[in-house]
């Protein structure tokens, strides 16, 4: 190449973040091409790790990582902002202004170019157009949103404390996200229990969390044997599972379904479904799924441009459709990292991604654990809980991790992750 090239990369997600990593250690710091990753907040955290964020489970002060920090130590640079269109034959992207959280304006739209941009930004909960939902329920798509209901979810069970009356939980969507909120979700008053006993002088308000999923099973990518201990779990440890249970409308005291019942509920969060982003439809008019997803061939480039990429949960491969799951993300990313060089320097073809099913795991708290893997072999449940989905589950995380950090920092991360919990609360309090 004669001079550098510039490669942008739109979200810091779970793909977006280690394709950056990945591409600042090669091209970056030899100087071939500049990369900048775009992202609208200031720092990466796991999304799988979300719905324990929004429980207070997880302190997750310690599980960001900082875009600034990683660029400075992997050779790439970083660009708070939203990319709010793309202008496909002057190859430039604009971003929206940023503004502090006072709502002072901190920089202006700002135009940037590129010779090739990968689109990483992820995917939200689909409402599907129920009315209410918006207006009424919270999502937990984001550590913005994971942190807006743990406050909420604090301050409801302050109140009953206080008025010694039931906290109703209602949680639309039984697929991963969901159902494991509706364990931490317990689990995290279980914590509690002890240290109300001091600071109240009472044991902690009930707690009633009802999870609906309009199909018949929850966890319907997992195989139904899966499902079933799932759904026997939850109702163990006292959760309200209800499946076929289609939501007709939601409003500020609960959810109303198809066949008229009224599921009372004081917060009410909508986890069912996956969509793109609604900026997607502002990408240079790109192609896009009836969920907003970007187009791409199987070799993730977009079926309208080939200067465009997208990976993850933003992207739908039209031969042949993935999940939304980390491990898609993470593939795809190992895989551009590996092949856009090439096709920068010499314009070789990127080769089509071939996915490798490595199974799925989920967790439910401390209570149980699954893992389905490869030929539809299941491990979990049993004597030890699904000990080893449970570990596997926090296994997944540090590897990503030290993927991140490199090995010494990974390690060191970890430790201080030990640390923290020996000397802090296990649950956030405040």
């Amino acid at each position: 190449m004669s001079s550098k090239s510039e490669i942008l990369i739109v979200g810091g997600g779970v793909a977006g973040l280690a394709l950056a990593t990945r591409l600042g250690k090669t091209l970056g710091r030899s100087g071939k091409a500049r990369i900048t990753l775009i992202d609208k907040s200031f720092a990466h955290v796991w999304k799988p790790m979300l719905h324990c964020f929004a429980a207070g489970t997880v302190q997750n002060e310690n599980d960001r990582i900082s875009f600034m920090a990683q660029a400075s130590t992997h050779n790439f640079e970083f660009w708070p902002g939203e990319v709010v269109s793309i202008d496909r034959d002057k190859r430039e992207v604009l971003l929206s202004p940023l503004h502090a959280s006072d709502g002072s304006k901190v920089l202006d739209s700002r135009t940037m170019t590129y010779d090739a941009i990968v689109l990483s930004i992820g995917s939200r909960a689909n409402d599907f157009g129920t009315p209410g939902v918006l207006e009424n329920c919270l999502f937990i798509d984001n550590l913005v949103e994971a942190n807006a209901f743990n406050e909420k979810f604090r301050m409801e069970i302050l109140k009953s404390f206080a008025d010694n009356s039931e906290l109703d939980i209602a949680i639309v969507g039984g697929g991963a996200t969901g159902t494991q909120l509706a364990a931490e979700l317990h689990k995290s008053l279980e914590i509690v229990d002890p240290v109300s006993l001091h600071a109240f002088d009472k044991a902690p308000p009930k707690l009633s969390i009802t999870l609906l999923q309009s199909g018949a099973r929850i966890l319907p990518a997992f195989p139904e044997s899966v499902s079933i201990a799932a759904k026997q779990e939850l109702e163990r440890i006292g959760v309200n599972v209800r499946t076929s249970a289609r939501v007709a409308a939601a409003d500020a005291t609960g959810f109303t379904l198809k066949d008229g019942t009224h599921v009372p509920a004081t917060l009410r969060v909508w986890a069912a479904g996956v969509k793109a982003p609604e900026v997607t439809k502002t990408y240079g008019g790109l192609s896009l799924s009836r969920s907003g997803q970007i187009n791409v061939k199987p070799n993730l480039c977009s079926v309208d441009d080939d200067r465009i990429f997208a990976m993850g949960d933003c992207s739908y491969i039209v031969d042949d459709p993935l999940p939304a799951t980390a491990q898609v993300a993470r593939q795809q990313a190992h895989h551009l990292a590996q092949h856009l060089p090439a096709w920068l320097e010499s314009g070789k073809e990127v080769p089509s991604c071939i996915f490798h099913n490595k199974g799925a795991i989920v967790a439910l708290g401390n209570y149980n654990g699954w893992a389905a893997l490869p030929g539809g072999r299941v491990m979990g449940g049993g004597m030890l809980h699904g000990l080893s989905a449970r570990l596997g589950h926090i296994m997944l995380y540090r590897q990503h991790q030290i993927e991140l950090f490199g090995l010494v920092r990974g390690l060191a991360s970890i430790f201080a992750d030990f640390v923290e919990t020996i000397i802090r609360p296990s649950v956030r309090l405040d």
